[in-house]
């Protein structure tokens, strides 16, 4: 990138020599997903595919937060050095308010445990499944994902909060990639302080009566403008089938809800 943070293809030889790196160091890592109302159909598959390519040998705790523990009964088995810690929610219906809702969830959920017991977290939607290996080339302070259908388009494309009321208003002249929410993360600390300020600011706009165009993901992008992220994933890490998404040599996460509507799917919820 412009600032120095890398670009991460998961077969270049970079990623490679990452991997040798951080893969001789021992590292915890959470990953983390809300699993509510009809989204509980996929949480075994996002699970079962994660115990196979998510950081396969290193120590992983899956933390899932649902209102509906017992979708998860009998467990996934789970791998040495691999956990699953649930985390029990009120329930939220609707997806829209489960939108503006999960990043306080996981604020809190972050706060009040897994920052004791992992250096890594990574936040995931449910709805994906692992088809390829993610390792320990990922790993970074505050790690972005390029969005599939956005990636390589013009500044002007980018769906951006144009509105001047909100709280996640981007000027023109402001912004260099625009980044997916189905998947970011990175150092405990710092995904703390990011699900807390986008928080914070879905909050703002909610009392003063404003809907963000991409719901969370706009937020997201807001922080990210401001805070640049120090390990960009390319659309490898999450892809989804489309006419709209960007060629990859490897998708390694695939949307499995998104393949034949690509982000404009957000807009039919407003």
């Amino acid at each position: 990138t412009s600032w120095g943070a890398p670009l991460v293809w998961g077969d270049s030889r970079k990623s490679a020599k990452r991997r040798a790196k951080l893969g001789e160091l021992e590292i915890r890592t959470g990953l983390a997903a809300l699993v509510v109302g009809t989204y509980a159909k996929f949480a075994r598959r996002f699970l079962s595919s994660a115990e196979i390519y998510f950081l396969p040998d290193q120590t992983v705790t899956y933390y899932i937060l649902t209102d509906n523990p017992r979708t998860l009964e009998p467990p996934v088995k789970l791998g040495p050095g691999r956990k699953l810690t649930v985390i029990h929610i009120a329930e939220l219906p609707g997806w829209s308010r489960l939108a503006y809702r999960r990043m306080s969830l996981l604020a809190d959920a972050i706060r009040d445990l897994i920052g004791s017991e992992v250096e890594y977290v990574f936040c995931a939607d449910v709805d994906q499944e692992f088809v390829a290996p993610v390792g320990t080339e990922i790993l970074g302070d505050l790690v972005a994902t390029l969005h599939p259908e956005l990636y390589g388009m013009p500044r002007k494309a980018f769906p951006y909060q144009v509105e001047e009321s909100s709280a996640a208003h981007v000027e023109e002249e402001e912004g260099d990639y625009y980044y997916t929410s189905e998947l970011y993360g990175g150092a405990v600390s710092e995904v703390y302080r990011l699900v807390r300020a986008c928080s914070l600011l879905i909050l703002q706009d909610q009392a003063n009566g404003v809907v963000a165009r991409g719901l969370e993901e706009s937020y997201l992008n807001r922080y990210l403008i401001d805070h640049r992220p120090t390990c960009v994933l390319s659309p490898e890490y999450s892809w989804w089938d489309s006419d709209m998404a960007t060629n990859v040599p490897v998708p390694r996460l695939v949307s499995l809800i998104w393949t034949y509507g690509g982000w404009n799917k957000i807009f039919r919820y407003l």
